[in-house]
């Protein structure tokens, strides 16, 4: 996924998410880390947005550094004591230090697509986490995936300045485990009555759980724990958002 979709994507990303449970989200991923005794610390982001999480993250007392691809979202993002982020690469980035856990949300781990960008994803949070550290993320379930299969969905939002209308389809890539989720997305200025057009493709991968335990059998890590995200429910066909809990051995 280029930088470039996301820079547009940013124009209209908190209008399309102002509906996204992010604190009731904060508080879930609270919770898988105080379970391993992490009640404060240093986390490191890896694809911050526009800091929503990490800004929350940081009011519960957290230090939180994110690591974003989009230029755009990271200039959107409010900075504030304990949250701080910077445009990157998370397969490539170096920071030159570690955190008690690297934690990547949003099924940004889905949107590495290629077993390189995996497998570089899983090396860098190893690197940047300390021994007994977590790599706690989200990702789209192939169980659920191919049991209710991803289908057209239309999302109509508004504020004081737009109208905006996101028509998702997707197209299946079985042999792949990859779903290329084709936007157009319709934004209607109030005022002048202008109305954009843009299109993109974001292509989304899904992984089984023995595809996760094969990348920490080559990357340091173990899982320690698997459920979905934000209920902490077991995982099943039903589970289209699992969550697992890394510890670098």
């Amino acid at each position: 996924m280029s930088s470039s979709v996301f820079n547009v994507y940013s124009r209209y990303y908190d209008l399309l998410y102002h509906d996204k449970d992010y604190a009731g989200e904060v508080q879930y991923l609270r919770n898988v880390l105080v379970r391993q005794g992490i009640m404060q610390g240093d986390l490191l982001e890896f694809g911050s947005g526009t800091g929503r999480h990490g800004y929350l993250l940081a009011d519960m007392g957290y230090r939180v550094h994110g690591i974003e691809l989009s230029s755009e979202m990271v200039a959107r993002a409010l900075e504030c004591p304990g949250f701080t982020c910077e445009q990157g690469d998370i397969c490539t980035v170096q920071l030159g230090r570690t955190y008690d856990a690297v934690l990547s949300l949003f099924h940004v781990i889905s949107y590495q697509t290629t077993n390189a960008d995996v497998l570089s994803v899983f090396a860098r949070a190893e690197e940047h986490v300390k021994p007994g550290g977590l790599f706690v993320f989200d990702f789209w379930y192939s169980p659920a995936v191919y049991a209710q299969r991803p289908e057209v969905r239309v999302k109509r939002l508004a504020d004081e300045h737009v109208d905006v209308t996101r028509i998702a389809e997707p197209v299946i890539h079985p042999n792949e485990n990859r779903v290329d989720v084709n936007y157009t997305i319709y934004a209607r200025d109030k005022v002048t009555g202008k109305i954009d057009v843009m299109q993109e493709t974001h292509p989304m991968r899904h992984f089984s759980l023995l595809e996760i335990d094969l990348l920490c059998g080559v990357s340091g890590f173990e899982r320690i724990g698997a459920e979905e995200f934000l209920t902490g429910k077991p995982l099943s066909e039903n589970t289209w958002g699992a969550c697992v809990i890394l510890k670098k051995k």
